[in-house]
């Protein structure tokens, strides 16, 4: 039966270290036991003072020297941070030491080899509040839904023997501790999140995938062949299950054991594998549910209407300065994706997108709204360079992400507060359509770079389009089209210009004369007086917007 539960509590550094074992993290100085719950997973900026939420959990990426890790611990005690996560093997001196206990922030050491971004993912998952924004969440069997890390301890507890939870692909999705007394090919699953690929091969080329699919009953999975390496430990058979959602394979059960087992202990991983399957439900429709509220709150958040305040406060956001990013993807020139394999790009970068902006700050906010994820970038108002910096945080985000299709990102004006975001929204939207049509010629924008191309657009909006061209450019595009001429381009070039001979018929590739000929047949034929301002402007605009409407928008 489902029971609902709320206000349970996050998990502390205690929890965290069981969960996760000395496979990955171990501690290097301090209390753990003295520490409080979690309140959020940040990485460590030595180039920013840090923006870190209650409690804070720290990634020190790149920190090795033990004084600068104590300068550190030192400096986010300050902050009121948990911990301090540093790459091992630290040695920790006296000055470590003493920083760590005045200062209240324990130190962890993170195992070399393994991945930064997969350390912080599963932390966030340790660590995360349970339940949405104040919504109810439920439990399975005493369990939180979700859960998985607790599954794989509880399964663990009832096989006696260490457990891993993978999905299709063999992405590792949680795992039990003891691992440490497993066998390399384990090891290098939980500290790379991923089965190794040599390992997988071997199982495909064994049709073991295919017996485990097959069944509904623990597969006995034999050891891998000796490698010749004698110094390395030697692999050790499993049991695995599939677990299943009706006819949909949604991963598999693997539990280190030496023989297969028996009726008993099968029907132990049997029924536990129908507990694992309704976590995984559980799991992906809370990830869809938060979507959806995330969406709907970003949404309120952005229109700076009666709800927003409320919106901000439930996204973890202040009243504090602020800019909006609008990103989305355009199918390449080369290729015309399909709207599904659009749909889920643009999901798919959007979650990508979320994560970067929370690395950068604690308490930034995405959400894909339509075919536009939105994020809210919290940025100091003292800064001079706040929305220069937002186009270099979006232009570091595409130059990481790796996508078939072409991302587009706008930047909007500096919010000074909540009540200005329908504002910075509006900027990043408009920037996003000039990208999006190809004008700006970049992937990134900010709405100063690209204003006048933006103004352009709105007045092409404007105008019906029986209306251009109209008059004198309406009679040379006519004379064009009837003597193969280039009277048009003439033009262009003599506007585009500033009325310079020189540089037009240079951009043309003709004599001056030549042009200049062709300039005075361009007036006759329109019977536009190039000395008038008034009529140069109107013939520039409307030779403007046609170039606009002959390039449709992405």
């Amino acid at each position: 039966m489902l029971v609902p539960v709320t206000g349970l509590p996050r998990a502390s550094l205690g929890r965290v270290l069981e969960e996760l074992g000395t496979t990955l993290l171990d501690v290097v100085c301090g209390d753990v036991r003295l520490t409080r719950d979690v309140g959020g997973v940040v990485i460590h900026d030595p180039l920013d003072e840090p923006a870190l939420p209650e409690n804070a959990l720290v990634m020190g990426v790149g920190l090795a020297d033990p004084a600068d890790i104590a300068r550190v611990v030192t400096q986010l005690g300050r902050h009121g941070a948990a911990g301090l996560v540093v790459r091992a093997p630290v040695v920790p001196d006296e000055r470590l030491v003493a920083a760590a206990r005045e200062s209240g922030v324990a130190v962890l050491s993170f195992a070399r080899g393994a991945s930064w971004t997969h350390l912080t993912g599963m932390l966030k998952a340790l660590t995360s509040e349970n339940g949405l924004y104040g919504a109810d969440t439920h439990t399975l069997g005493r369990i939180r839904s979700g859960d998985l890390f607790a599954v794989a301890n509880a399964i663990a507890a009832l096989l006696d023997a260490p457990v891993t939870i993978e999905d299709r692909n063999s992405r590792l999705l949680a795992f039990s501790s003891r691992q440490e007394d497993t066998d390399p090919s384990r090891i290098q699953t939980i500290l790379g999140r991923q089965v190794p690929e040599h390992y997988t091969r071997i199982l495909e080329e064994r049709g073991v995938f295919q017996a485990i699919y097959r069944s509904d009953r623990p597969v006995f999975v034999a050891p891998l062949p000796e490698t010749g390496d004698a110094s390395r430990p030697p692999e050790l058979p499993r049991a695995a299950i599939a677990v299943r959602a009706g006819d949909e394979i949604l991963g598999t059960i693997w539990v280190v054991v030496p023989e297969p087992l028996n009726e008993e202990r099968s029907q132990a991983l049997y029924e536990a594998s129908k507990l694992v399957a309704m976590h995984m439900v559980w799991q992906r429709a809370d990830t869809d549910m938060e979507r959806r509220l995330r969406a709907e709150l970003l949404s309120t958040a952005l229109e700076s209407g009666p709800g927003s305040p409320e919106a901000v406060r439930r996204l973890g956001l202040k009243d504090e300065p602020a800019v909006v990013l609008a990103l989305t993807v355009v199918g390449s020139t080369s290729e015309h994706p399909l709207p599904a394999q659009l749909a889920t790009e643009r999901k798919r970068l959007a979650d990508a997108f979320a994560m970067h902006l929370s690395a950068v700050h604690p308490r930034a906010a995405a959400a894909l709204i339509g075919d536009v994820a939105y994020g809210i970038l919290p940025l100091p108002q003292d800064r001079q360079d706040a929305e220069e910096r937002a186009v270099w945080i979006a232009s570091e985000f595409l130059a990481r992400v790796g996508s078939r299709l072409r991302p587009l990102v706008g930047v909007g004006q500096l919010a000074t507060d909540s009540s200005a975001l329908a504002r910075s929204r509006s900027g990043a939207e408009r920037a996003l359509r000039v990208l999006r049509s190809g004008l700006a010629g970049r992937q990134v924008a900010l709405l100063d770079e690209v204003h006048a191309e933006a103004l352009l657009l709105e007045m092409a909006d404007l105008v019906p389009r029986g209306d251009i061209p109209s008059g004198a450019v309406a009679r040379i595009v006519a004379y064009d089209r009837e003597n193969q001429s280039s009277l048009v381009e003439t033009l262009r070039a003599w506007l585009d210009a500033f009325g310079d001979v020189a540089v037009a018929s240079a951009a043309m590739y003709v004599h001056p004369n030549t042009f200049r000929y062709r300039l005075r047949r361009a007036a006759e034929v329109g019977r536009i007086d190039l000395k008038d301002p008034d009529a140069r402007l109107s013939a520039m605009l409307q030779l403007r917007l046609m170039s606009i409407r002959s390039a449709p928008e992405g």
